[in-house]
């Protein structure tokens, strides 16, 4: 029996939004990637991966958003954060440093963080489920990849907020006395996690405005003999616009992934 990975990534309520309605969609077209025996989830994949794994309601929790995250648009320094970020696509500076550099710049946030925890409480279920879920953070001081996992002591909710502290938008998380940062500054998938699966499938809400060279290669890592890299087509990207993070895209980005699935699952269907 093959065993399938599904992998989630990064890209803030619009990324949330998305994947909750690819994979709600597709469900619809009779295709259920919550089957997956390994779930790995990055930044926004983090939550989408949490909900999916403990058998969520995914149009009722992002309702539920659409109906209590009323909060302005959280205002950040773009210029800072393109800066710092560009340290990580700069082939002159090792990997792993260049995530500690970004890890020490995060230090200096200090506000967000209230509702950054929010993220992690409010998960309908707290507990780690009993399935193989990953979740990515990066260790702010030393740049080391972190994969939280149920056996790994962690609290879910915090598992999850650490997993998308995005760096000069909100402070690092606490845990045991190391302070995380987004998984995504390793990679926007980390889709190499997904290692010795033979079929992969990777929601990658920002594959548009990063080259897929990355996620590429972390797909040839693993090994699979079916993967499919799945970005926000056009009519997506419209929606999400530049800004993300917006509270206003949870009911405009789940539509767009609700749409998008119809269009997928042929393609799905024969990978999965």
């Amino acid at each position: 029996m093959s065993t399938r990975a599904l992998v989630l990534g990064g890209g803030g309520v619009a990324g949330i939004a998305w994947e909750a309605g690819i994979v709600a969609g597709l469900r619809q077209e009779g295709v259920d990637l919550g089957a997956a025996d390994r779930i790995v989830g990055t930044s926004a994949g983090s939550v989408v991966g949490a909900l999916i794994a403990t058998g969520a309601d995914l149009e009722a929790e992002i309702a539920h958003q659409v109906e209590t995250d009323t909060s302005a648009s959280r205002a950040f320094d773009m210029e800072a954060l393109m800066t710092v970020f560009a340290v990580l696509f700069d082939p002159a500076v090792d990997p792993k440093e260049a995530r500690r550099q970004v890890g020490q710049a995060a230090l200096q946030i200090t506000d967000g963080g209230e509702r950054l925890e929010a993220i992690g409480k409010r998960l309908p279920v707290q507990t780690w489920p009993e399935r193989d879920l990953r979740i990515t953070a990066v260790d702010a001081e030393t740049g080391d990849l972190v994969v939280w996992t149920r056996e790994a002591g962690v609290s879910l909710a915090l598992a999850v907020a650490s997993s998308c502290a995005v760096p000069m938008v909100f402070p690092p998380v606490e845990i045991g006395g190391a302070r995380y940062v987004d998984g995504g500054v390793r990679s926007q998938t980390s889709a190499d996690l997904a290692e010795g699966a033979e079929r992969v499938i990777v929601l990658d809400p920002i594959a548009h405005f990063v080259p897929p060279d990355t996620v590429t290669a972390e797909l040839a890592a693993t090994g699979a003999t079916h993967t499919l890299h799945v970005g926000p087509d056009a009519a997506a990207q419209a929606v999400f616009g530049m800004n993300i993070l917006d509270p206003a895209l949870w009911g405009p980005g789940y539509k767009a992934g609700l749409a998008q699935a119809a269009t997928l699952a042929d393609e799905v269907r024969s990978i999965w």
